[in-house]
């Protein structure tokens, strides 16, 4: 498999928890027991495909613009997509489709159910933002991330928000 460092990638974010679904031969990454990514592996427990969640919309656009990326393979078709282990998918994108997997995941769950499972105990305002920095990604600058956040406040609707 061409992405090593998925495993190690996966299991640094917050709240994750690994298994192996042996009727399925999958090693399965979950949040708050709801599966967000997996390995899919042969008889020979080679890789051979990654499975993560998508927006329907994004899936359908990443599947017509890399060979590599199909509709789920034993799911959803709307919702997931897998991955080519050994394809030309770059790493950059495939983080950041495992990190939206992962956030979309996390967010079907009610906001209260969303603290639990990142152990978050807040009240008031300050818990949307509190979210938001349990689950950034670590290797993200603390610059880079407020940027975010800034851009991500100037789209809101009817947002007057001025950096």
């Amino acid at each position: 498999m061409r992405y090593t460092w998925i495993d190690d990638y996966l299991l640094q974010k917050r709240a994750v928890t690994k298994d192996l679904k042996k009727e399925w031969n999958w090693i399965r990454y979950q949040i708050g027991g709801k599966m967000f990514a997996a390995i899919c592996l042969d008889q020979n427990d080679r890789p051979y495909y990654i499975n993560l969640k998508l927006e329907p919309a994004e899936g359908e656009f990443l599947r017509s613009q890399y060979p590599d990326i199909i509709p789920g393979y034993y799911s959803d078709k709307a919702h997931w997509n897998s991955v080519n282990p050994d394809g030309e998918v770059p790493d950059e994108l495939l983080m950041d489709l495992l990190d939206k997997s992962y956030h979309l995941v996390l967010a079907g769950f009610g906001k209260k159910k969303q603290r639990e499972i990142l152990g978050i105990t807040c009240c008031g305002t300050e818990c949307a933002t509190k979210v938001w920095l349990a689950t950034k990604d670590p290797n993200l600058s603390q610059e880079t991330f407020d940027s975010s956040i800034q851009e991500r406040m100037k789209r809101l609707p009817g947002s007057s928000f001025k950096m």
